[in-house]
């Protein structure tokens, strides 16, 4: 794997970037999460420009669309970004111009990201190797009020109808969802990161930068080595097509760095760190439904056992 971008994916990093600063922001998500709502304009400029469907691309795939997903997730962007570039486009069974959901079938109660936006919900039953894909009406899902800073909702009914699909299998169907939120979960921790990083070099104590002490700069140093491992481990995992084993291994250590960046950042930035009047709220918080979903870290550890070691190992 080369560790440096080729021209084509820079030239799609680079254009991803200038779109993202007039669509995305702190304080977008923040005017956005007031309501619960879903940032559609920067759904549709995302498609209309292509990016959502990079994997599907000649020549490109599931590494641009994880650099994809890890600058929207920087951004802040509020949209199902892994679930269009990582989940709809490589497997081609639903348009990644619309919002799109996903859950498991044992958790179709459980509130679900971008439920109350999306116009499908794919529903994966990972025993019986069967996924479903439900049309969604606005009668179909309740807003579940969060923190999360992502529009959550649940299905209002426990045993919905829905057609069933061929393609892909369940099992690769939840290795793309598992890679697609490793690698939002890389992008949001970090901005985190570089919040922290911000305020500390701003605030003062005992006459410099907090950020100059070496006790904090070892804690930022350790964040920093977190972050980076957890996005090699991405990438390495997306540029082989996302195997079962190399994916869980990765989501695995994004969730478990997940839970580091979101006590350090917040320990690091003090008392503000914990208000709405500080922006690392818009990424902190969306680490903890990211450190949750699709079963959390116990599951993605027993689906890197199984990958490595076969059913018995669990």
């Amino acid at each position: 794997m080369d560790f440096e971008l080729d021209p084509d994916q820079s030239a799609v990093m680079e254009a991803v970037e200038q779109l993202l600063a007039q669509h995305a922001g702190a304080a977008r998500a923040v005017a956005l999460q007031e309501d619960g709502g879903y940032d559609d304009a920067l759904h549709r400029a995302l498609a209309e420009s292509g990016f959502l469907d990079v994997a599907g691309e000649g020549g490109m795939g599931l590494l641009e669309a994880a650099l994809v997903t890890e600058a929207v997730a920087r951004a802040g962007g509020v949209m199902a970004v892994g679930a269009a570039a990582m989940f709809a486009a490589p497997t081609g069974i639903l348009p990644t111009t619309e919002p799109l959901a996903l859950t498991l079938s044992s958790s179709l109660r459980s509130p679900v990201r971008h439920l109350t936006a999306a116009r499908h919900l794919v529903v994966i039953d990972a025993e019986q190797e069967a996924l479903h894909v439900l049309a969604l009406g606005d009668a179909d899902v309740e807003p579940v009020p969060s923190n999360f800073g992502y529009p959550m909702g649940r299905l209002r009914t426990s045993a919905p109808a829905g057609e069933p699909l061929s393609a892909p299998t369940a099992e690769r169907a939840v290795s793309l969802w598992r890679l697609a939120l490793a690698a939002e979960a890389v992008g949001t921790m970090e901005a985190a990161l570089g919040q922290t990083v911000s305020y500390l070099s701003q605030r003062r104590q005992f006459g410099r930068a907090i950020g100059s002490f070496q006790g904090v700069q070892h804690r930022l140093a350790e964040c920093a080595i977190q972050v980076e491992a957890a996005r090699w481990l991405v990438r390495e995992a997306a540029h082989h097509d996302a195997p079962a084993e190399g994916v869980a291994t990765a989501a695995s250590f994004a969730v478990a760095a997940a839970g580091l960046l979101f006590a350090e950042t917040h320990q690091l930035s003090g008392a503000i760190g914990f208000t709405r009047e500080h922006d690392l709220h818009v990424w902190s918080m969306r680490l903890q439904a990211l450190r949750l979903e699709l079963g959390g870290a116990r599951a993605h550890r027993r689906a890197l056992a199984t990958a490595r070691w076969g059913a018995a190992s669990q």
